[in-house]
């Protein structure tokens, strides 16, 4: 981050939103010292700091993006940690939480250090690394859990890989349980999914593409809620994509299961009818489901079934993606548009502010026990700034990120981030 003014920062004219306490006011924030010093409707002028006249627009906690895709070690011409903390300041997001599959795998402390201090040297958001479940991502060997959260991982996840081999799942866990660690696992039993290009239905068949039937995220989510409720440990389905798949969710958590959930903007805002003409940019892991999914999606998400919302940020270069859409490569980029294009469910009406930006922020922070998602005095003073009605029309070429395959370009979107602040530091001020 580069030097600044340390002089105290005073928010002013802010609508202050807290989902975190339920906050929603006009009045006041002031920054000092890197952390929220003091918030409310009387809060003092103060001639020594530098006043921001916010005009009205939302002050909220910073987002938490929980499995993005960084690049780093290992693709960086997908993307950086420099050129995906950029974006994420665009975005938004304060917080990246980074998927382990990469090249090597995140899968040993040495490993985590390197991350965190590329992080620390190159990125103007917050960088945490998630490590690998299992050893070189390949299902069999679990990783050193306790090394690897002495090291600073702050969850496990073996990315857009599930753990197919019960056995090994259940160990992993046992373990995790034991350190009161975080599993995010991806559902899908890969195997069902294999040669699959799009959802499967009627859509698919006209197509010609080969479908990705709701029933292999189900029975993986299914097989492992059981195991999660056999051993108590705390788990976090990464992406959720169908109606099936929040109900088995919130019977889990009607029974006491330590579950969560998660789903993508592009899950909550995008059906398969989107892939319209071969869009290959519109091809995602799990894929664009049938609109009544992405209706349940909603529905869960106002009723906080679904924990998460994240941008699934998954770069791909240019190469991977202009082919034919059977032989594309899943992903799509998200963390730069993840608040504008959730603000489409609250603006026609679908779920509030504050239960969006729980999802983005609170809770994920609560489940990885980061110090983010809440404005109270003595926090961190991670803020963003930003008018939710302000229109916009996506250029995908102007995006920060290094690759640019987004499923929203030219889409018109409304919200746009006025401010970035990381520990009382502006990391992005909207020219």
């Amino acid at each position: 981050m580069q030097p600044q003014d340390d002089r105290p920062l005073l928010f002013v004219n802010a609508r202050l939103v807290c989902p975190a306490s339920g906050r929603d006011e006009i009045g006041s924030l002031l920054v000092a010292e890197g952390v929220i010093a003091e918030l409310g409707s009387k809060v003092p002028p103060s001639a020594r700091a530098e006043t921001v006249d916010c005009r009205g627009h939302v002050l909220a906690p910073g987002l938490v993006d929980l499995g993005a895709f960084v690049g780093e070690p290992g693709a960086e011409h997908r993307e950086t940690i420099e050129t995906a903390s950029r974006a994420a300041a665009v975005g938004g997001v304060t917080t990246i939480v980074a998927r382990p599959d990469t090249t090597p795998p995140v899968d040993a402390p040495e490993i985590v250090d390197y991350l965190m201090r590329r992080a620390r040297d190159t990125a103007s958001v917050h960088v945490y690394p998630m490590a690998a479940l299992t050893k070189g991502l390949a299902g069999a060997e679990m990783t050193e859990v306790g090394l690897l959260l002495e090291a600073g991982a702050v969850a496990f996840t073996d990315g857009p890989r599930s753990v197919a081999s019960a056995r090994v799942m259940r160990r992993a866990m046992t373990y995790a349980r034991d350190f009161d660690a975080l599993i995010c696992h991806h559902v899908e039993d890969a195997d069902l999914a294999a040669g699959g290009a799009m959802n499967e239905g009627e859509l698919a068949s006209r197509l010609g593409l080969p479908g990705r039937p709701v029933a292999a995220e189900a029975l993986m989510l299914e097989r492992d809620l059981r195991l999660a409720a056999l051993t108590g440990a705390r788990y976090h389905a990464s992406l959720v994509s169908s109606a099936e798949s929040v109900g088995l969710v919130a019977r889990a958590k009607a029974a006491g299961t330590r579950v969560t959930c998660g789903a993508s903007v592009a899950h909550l805002t995008l059906n398969e009818n989107d892939v319209g003409e071969y869009r290959t940019f519109f091809k995602l892991t799990p894929p664009l489901r049938h609109e009544d999914d992405r209706r349940a999606l909603v529905e869960a998400l106002a009723d906080g079934v679904i924990d998460v919302v994240c941008s699934a940020h998954d770069p791909q270069d240019v190469e991977t993606k202009r082919r034919p859409f059977a032989e594309a490569e899943d992903g799509a980029i998200g963390i730069e548009t993840m608040l504008a294009a959730g603000l489409r469910l609250v603006h026609s009406g679908d779920v509030t502010l504050h239960r969006l930006l729980a999802a983005m922020s609170t809770n994920p922070a609560k489940l990885l026990g980061l110090p983010a998602g809440a404005l109270t005095v003595g926090a961190p003073a991670d803020l963003i700034l930003f008018d939710p009605d302000a229109p916009w029309v996506l250029e995908a070429s102007r995006l920060k990120s290094k690759s640019k395959n987004t499923p929203f370009d030219q889409a018109r979107l409304q919200g746009r981030v006025w401010r970035t602040v990381i520990a009382g530091r502006t990391v992005y001020p909207y020219a």
